[in-house]
């Protein structure tokens, strides 16, 4: 499967699981934009997979009031830069609504899907990525799997949560590689990071898009330095496994983090800081963040802008260098 077809079959599997669950959003009957609800409609009824108005302030509040009544609601938001509508709803009614009832009530069996990322040909309006906005924020849950096996896991880990779950999809990944996905239902847990790549002389931390650049530039590292690279895909946002990251560098000594959001305020100042105070004795040079620009996110310009290869290469050779 790829990986908007993992996504279908996790959506599949709960929904043949739980008769509560219920799919809603802009155009999800259909199959959405992405094809990611395709056949469901038809499979499971339209009083399970739905549209709604062009409403995310809507979509995310009738995802909480269904959650509040012990359902499963599964919101899909259409793109991850059209999610700032529902912001209030998201940052002060989901995520405090078992705080403020004193866990009377809750709304923890609401998770928001939305593609994420830059796509090549986005521009402004199609290509931004949101979490740190929401990472914030605490009583939500923030996902965003790198490929198809992964997607599939997270995704299910998520709907199971007892709180509600942001998860982005990489957009640009929906259809990039194919891998071996169960058909049967299976779940990777929330909060855990993962080693791909053991090394020794540098720490590399990214998610989604970005893990597999991180693993190219830790293959160039190799080849063209000798220098061995630790490769760390941090899976979830928040709560983040800060011991995973901590304990790698604490062994290298190094840390880099990329993403693509912009580099002010980005979650990669939580991780530096984090490490910081953490492993400041064992660190061996600054801690490097190949991020986005602080500017709006282009569209003729989108080469320039992204963290590519290079310019993690680049600041990688300074660490080993410093």
């Amino acid at each position: 499967m790829n990986l908007f077809q993992s996504i279908t079959s996790a959506l599949d599997n709960t929904l043949a699981k739980d008769p509560t669950a219920v799919i809603f959003g802009e155009d999800v009957a259909f199959g959405g934009v992405f094809r990611c609800t395709v056949g469901l409609r038809d499979k499971y009824g339209k009083d399970r997979v739905f549209n709604t108005p062009l409403c995310e302030q809507g979509i995310v509040g009738f995802g909480i009031g269904v959650a509040v009544t012990g359902a499963t609601a599964i919101a899909e938001i259409q793109f991850a830069d059209y999610i700032f509508p529902a912001f209030d709803q998201i940052v002060n009614e989901a995520a405090k609504y078992r705080y403020r009832s004193g866990d009377l009530f809750n709304c923890g069996n609401l998770t928001i899907r939305a593609p994420w990322g830059c796509v090549g040909h986005g521009a402004l309006y199609h290509s931004q990525s949101p979490e740190a906005f929401f990472a914030h924020c605490p009583g939500i849950k923030i996902v965003i799997p790198r490929s198809p096996l992964q997607a599939k896991g997270l995704l299910l880990s998520c709907i199971e949560d007892k709180n509600p779950c942001i998860f982005f999809e990489p957009k640009i990944l929906y259809r990039a590689a194919v891998e071996q996905v169960p058909v049967e239902p299976y779940n990777i847990p929330l909060s855990q990071a993962e080693v791909l790549q053991t090394g020794s002389d540098v720490t590399l931390v990214a998610w989604g898009t970005q893990v597999h650049v991180i693993k190219e530039v830790a293959a160039m590292a190799q080849e063209k330095l000798g220098v061995s690279c630790e490769v760390i895909d941090l899976r979830t946002i928040l709560p983040w496994d800060t011991e995973t990251v901590c304990k790698s560098v604490a062994k290298t000594g190094r840390l880099l983090i990329s993403h693509e959001a912009p580099l002010t305020g980005g979650f990669a100042s939580e991780i530096s800081s984090t490490v910081q105070e953490e492993c400041f004795l064992n660190l061996e040079a600054p801690i490097s963040r190949v991020c986005g620009y602080d500017t709006p996110f282009p569209h003729i310009f989108e080469p320039f802008y992204i963290p590519d290869k290079w310019k993690c290469y680049d600041a990688l050779r300074k660490m080993i260098n410093y």
